[in-house]
């Protein structure tokens, strides 16, 4: 059986500290064969970085996912070619540096991971996310079965379309960019894991991992704002997916709920501030 972690949208200073102290005890815990993390907001609450990538990988994540915001750190259009377990959107146009999957060995063998996103009131507007998929699964399960998906967009409605459109295909699709964990965690009929969000690492007395008071001035206002990451409690949310390695079908999908460093850990239960200017706060 692979065991694979799953972990949302890691949000600025707080939410990457904690990463990258939890992930390596999280693996014990666990007894974790695979990491995935969606990093697109880990520098500042927007973009990432080489040196991130580089500590996050450290600290033993497998993969790293983005979004929207992957090129919003200039210095990652040039790093993200040195680097392949960093990972934008598959289905960007002809010529886009890096790659939206990688197929990596394991002690239970190979998985893959494929990155794609919705289209849906998502900016920029990428090619057809369901053909892209469709096209990177078809390749990659001439190498592997054990295939997991981050579907990064804003609707439920197109993140469950993927997942269904996906199942039996892959092992899971699970989706990532509202910073909320939905509570629709399931198996497919064909296998596939689903969870429509996995939520975020970041600071939880927030809006999306942001400071409250800004958010609401905006929504208020309607005025230009800059929006710091929150600080405070930190919690890491994501899925635990237990895969039949030699199928490929998911077993298992588990809501994770976990703290930062300096709290008691749980499964399931119910400062330093970076700035950067946002057009708005629904784009967070």
């Amino acid at each position: 059986m692979l065991t694979v972690l799953f972990l949302g949208d890691v949000v600025g200073e707080p939410g990457r500290t904690a990463v990258i102290a939890r992930v390596p005890e999280l693996k014990k815990k666990y007894a974790l064969d695979f990491v995935v993390v969606n990093g697109e907001n880990a520098a500042g609450g927007r973009g990432i970085t080489g040196k991130i990538t580089i500590d996050l990988l450290r600290a033993g994540v497998s993969v790293i996912t983005t979004g929207d915001h992957i090129w919003d750190q200039k210095e990652i259009l040039s790093f993200i070619e040195t680097e392949p377990r960093l990972l934008r959107p598959v289905n960007y146009p002809d010529g886009a540096p890096g790659t939206g999957a990688i197929v990596l060995e394991t002690p239970k063998g190979k998985i893959g991971v494929i990155n794609v996103q919705a289209r849906t009131f998502m900016q920029p507007i990428l090619e057809n996310p369901f053909r892209a998929v469709e096209a990177a699964v078809t390749k990659m399960r001439s190498e592997t079965a054990n295939i997991i998906v981050d579907a990064h967009g804003e609707t439920t409605s197109e993140k469950i379309a993927l997942g269904r459109f996906l199942d039996g295909e892959v092992s899971a699709v699970i989706g990532t960019h509202t910073h909320v964990q939905t509570a629709d965690e399931q198996i497919f009929p064909g296998g596939t894991a689903f969870l429509c969000d996995a939520g975020m690492c970041g600071p939880i007395n927030s809006i999306l991992g942001r400071a409250i008071d800004p958010i609401m001035n905006r929504f208020v206002s309607n005025l230009p704002a800059s929006f710091p990451v929150a600080g405070g409690e930190v919690r890491l949310r994501g899925a635990l997916i237990e895969i039949n390695e030699t199928t490929g079908r998911a077993l298992r999908i588990t809501r994770v709920d976990e703290p930062g460093p300096s709290e008691p850990a749980t499964l399931e239960p119910e400062p330093k501030i970076d700035i950067e200017q946002a057009p708005s706060p629904e784009q967070t």
